[in-house]
């Protein structure tokens, strides 16, 4: 199956559905700020300053809440810098990336209080910002040679560019799975090398010599790819689509033929890839669990966030309501004999 993956990570729309995603997405940006701080130094020392046009670039940054949330902290990590060294402080220009099914317009519509809370925390010492929207995949071509000075991502990187061939043995599990046979693990490794070489090279052009790029990513904790951390939070959900098939609400076909385009990686997997494809140098890497949403109801929101619509296309929204009552249920019956967690990193990364 070779299809263009229909989104990247939601970051949250507000509504209550996604209210979990939102929150997880929140962690996970606050604890790349001292990451991107120490990149922003780096960049500043290396250039003698920043540059008169700051550019950054935002990859899958989706439309919700916390869309603009790295942009502003990355403005205002560049304004103190600014004031402390008595610098000017530099015009930006903010490139918002997603895939062109993105609401951009709802991003447009929260630019005027972004502007307003720029002016009154900044006053006349703030930099111009300009904010763009540049829809398509960031496995393709995004901006011209040597442009950008830092590049970031949450929670996009870790969804590939298509299911990984050769999964037909696979029935019944709809990821990596305890049950799934040697070739799936390694489809989907191979999956993962591919485009995540892919995005390197893409970047790798697009960015100046010394420019940074921050990533965060679901990822998981050992090598042993059906690992706690990697693969429960889809068998759960896979548990509850056979038990549609058996109560004949779903075809088994169905099943059968859907595998999440995701791959969650170990921190050695990353590395090799990094290391191969040669274009950047590997800063650092921070690795953190997080527990799943409690109670139950709260993780099963979070699946449907980032899963609905693919889940969607290949089944039919019909089937959303039962299904996701029947995964509540399966995580509340897992989490009251084992804690949910999920790994995820932190890579920063300087271009040759």
């Amino acid at each position: 199956m070779s299809i263009e993956v229909v989104f990247h990570m939601n970051r949250g729309n507000g509504d209550s559905s996604y209210a979990s995603n939102s929150h997880i997405q929140g962690i996970g940006l606050q604890r790349s700020l001292s990451v991107l701080q120490e990149a922003i130094n780096r960049i500043a020392k290396d250039l003698n300053g920043f540059p008169r046009c700051f550019k950054i670039a935002d990859l899958g940054c989706s439309s919700g809440p916390n869309t603009l949330f790295v942009v502003t902290n990355i403005l205002d990590i560049v304004h103190d810098m600014c004031s402390e060294n008595n610098s000017q402080v530099p015009q930006f220009q903010v490139f918002l990336n997603d895939l062109v099914e993105n609401d951009f317009n709802t991003v447009f519509r929260s630019l005027p209080a972004f502007y307003s809370k720029l002016k009154k925390k900044k006053g006349d010492k703030r930099g111009p910002c300009y904010v763009y929207a540049v829809p398509g995949s960031f496995y393709s071509r995004l901006f011209p040679d040597e442009n950008i000075h830092l590049f970031h991502s949450s929670y996009a990187v870790h969804w590939l560019s298509q299911v990984p061939q050769g999964l037909e043995n696979n029935k019944l599990n709809i990821y990596m799975a305890k049950t799934s046979q040697t070739n799936v693990f390694e489809a989907y490794r191979k999956q993962f090398e591919k485009d995540f070489t892919k995005l390197l090279v893409l970047r790798s052009h697009e960015m100046i010599s010394g420019g940074h790029m921050i990533l965060t990513f679901a990822g998981r904790s050992k090598p042993d790819p059906t690992s706690e951390d990697c693969c429960v939070i889809w068998e759960l959900l896979a548990k509850s689509l056979v038990d549609m098939v058996k109560e004949g609400l779903v075809e088994e076909s169905k099943v059968s033929s859907f595998n999440i385009p995701q791959y969650t990686p170990y921190e050695g997997e990353v590395r090799d890839v990094i290391q191969k494809e040669g274009s950047f140098s590997l800063h650092s890497v921070n690795g953190f669990a997080l527990s799943w949403p409690t109670p139950g109801i709260n993780t099963a929101k979070f699946i449907r966030a980032i899963s609905e619509p693919l889940i969607a296309t290949h089944f039919g929204s019909f089937i959303m309501d039962v299904l996701f009552k029947k995964y509540q249920e399966h995580v509340i019956d897992h989490l009251a004999t084992k804690k949910g967690m999920n790994y995820n990193l932190i890579i920063s990364l300087i271009k040759k």
